[in-house]
């Protein structure tokens, strides 16, 4: 049976549902055409989708991933009616011109613009953010489900799979790993490799993002000789959990029950340095809680007790769950559960995370900004509720002036847009089917 393209039902408008205008506030207009300008991607003629829109609209199919693109396309054209007749707004274009203005872009404007826009937002007032005037942020990583084509089965490699010695998963996947803001759950610092590289190697990329006002937070895949020295290096506060089967032997006892001892090279490591690193160890058991681990077990580069107790280390530490959390915002509540990104090639594909990235940003900089201004007092980011601002980022659309389609230089010249090809109208279908690839792209 023929597939026919997502839309949205009679009498319904995407304008209904995406809101632009909080892109544009989180991600102002200057600085697209300053990082198009940065990576060679800028618009050399008038063009009926010139970049700066295009930017705008990758990260407006992250906000709406299971309508197709030229739905999300009629959402960005509705800012024709800003510069003059409501009844002037174009069709949109096609498919294949949509394709071909995503792939003229690429991936690098919107990589650069995440590097420009996306960072920590806590302020001093923000309940939840800090400990002890620490930022506390999280290390960890996840993945994407990506098209099945040849292109991106060799550009990203499938996962193994349990069905036999041979058998691969489902989708090529994409791996992601970045550093939150647990406080506020903004994903900063965040880089994308094939499924084939390990975390660790991606954490190497990650973790000069680190401050020497942050604490971050990390699992025990993460805790290594040449990993922590680096990321020491940054000044910043580390409290990272151990393996078992880690040898950490006792140097010194403290009182509040952690202990002295040292991270030593080994044959693994390609540091240089081999000088060993001295860590307090923190070791600690939740007796009566169901499916905890028998024994947890801490190294902490605070080596003094009193600026920050193993108690309060040991309560602290389960923050670290907030970045599942937000993975699970990124994944399941903007991206939709089981399914995988729309794009066929590896470069649209890393436009597109990066595009997923920025919109879970503006939203989390929405919902900061919000918390901030609750009455009578701040409230802890971390108590709104994240598909509750999806939703009414979705239904809102403020005013589109700051992108009109055809760049800045249509409207100083009081001349109209040109108007893109027209398209046959997309019919309705089905919202969803179970997870697969969509056919629009």
């Amino acid at each position: 049976m023929a597939r026919t393209v997502a839309g949205l039902p009679a009498g319904t408008r995407l304008t209904d549902h995406i809101s632009l205008g909080m892109l544009t506030a989180s991600v102002p207009i200057e600085t697209v055409h300053a990082v198009l300008a940065q990576t060679g991607r800028a618009s050399q003629r008038e063009r009926d989708l010139p970049a700066h829109v295009m930017v705008y609209y990758a990260i407006a199919l992250a906000l709406y991933a299971d309508v197709s693109t030229r739905e999300v396309l009629r959402c960005l054209l509705e800012g024709l009616r800003w510069l003059g007749d409501p009844a002037s707004a174009p069709e949109p274009a096609g498919k294949s011109g949509i394709s071909q203005a995503r792939t003229r872009l690429g991936a690098a404007p919107l990589e650069a613009l995440y590097r420009a826009v996306v960072e920590p937002v806590a302020a001093e007032g923000t309940p939840g953010a800090w400990y002890r005037g620490w930022r506390v942020m999280s290390l960890d990583g996840t993945t994407l489900d990506v098209g099945d084509t040849a292109a991106n089965r060799r550009a990203f490699g499938r996962p193994a799979s349990t069905r036999g010695a041979y058998a691969t998963g489902a989708f090529p996947q994409v791996r992601l790993v970045g550093l939150l803001e647990t406080g506020t759950h903004v994903l900063c610092g965040a880089q994308l490799g094939a499924y084939r590289t390990g975390e660790v190697t991606l954490a190497a990329t990650v973790v000069p993002h680190l401050t020497g006002d942050m604490l971050c937070l990390a699992d025990r895949g993460f805790l290594g000789f040449g990993l922590w020295r680096q990321a020491a290096a940054t000044g910043a506060a580390l409290v990272w959990r151990a393996k078992a089967s880690m040898l950490l032997p006792v140097l010194e006892r403290y009182g509040d029950g952690s202990y002295r001892s040292a991270l030593r090279w080994n044959s693994h490591c390609r540091s240089r340095d081999r000088t060993p690193i001295p860590v307090r160890v923190i070791t600690y058991t939740l007796p009566g809680v169901p499916g905890a681990a028998t024994t947890y077990r801490f190294v902490t580069s605070i080596l003094e007790p009193a600026r920050a107790p193993a108690t309060e280390l040991a309560m602290l530490y389960h923050e670290r769950w907030e970045i599942e959390t937000a993975f699970d915002e990124f994944k399941t509540h903007l991206k939709g559960a089981q399914r995988v990104l729309r794009s066929k090639t590896p470069e649209l594909v890393r436009q597109e995370a990066w595009g997923l990235l920025l919109a879970h940003f503006a939203i989390h900089a929405l919902m900061h900004e919000a918390a901030l201004g609750a009455l009578p007092r701040a409230r802890d980011p971390d108590t709104l509720s994240f598909t509750h601002a999806l939703r009414v980022t979705r239904r809102t659309l403020p005013h589109l002036a700051a992108i009109p389609p055809s760049g800045p230089a249509a409207r100083a010249s009081g001349h109209p847009a040109r108007t893109p090809r027209r398209a046959g109208q997309p019919r309705p279908g089905p919202r969803r089917a179970a997870r697969r690839q969509t056919q629009d792209e």
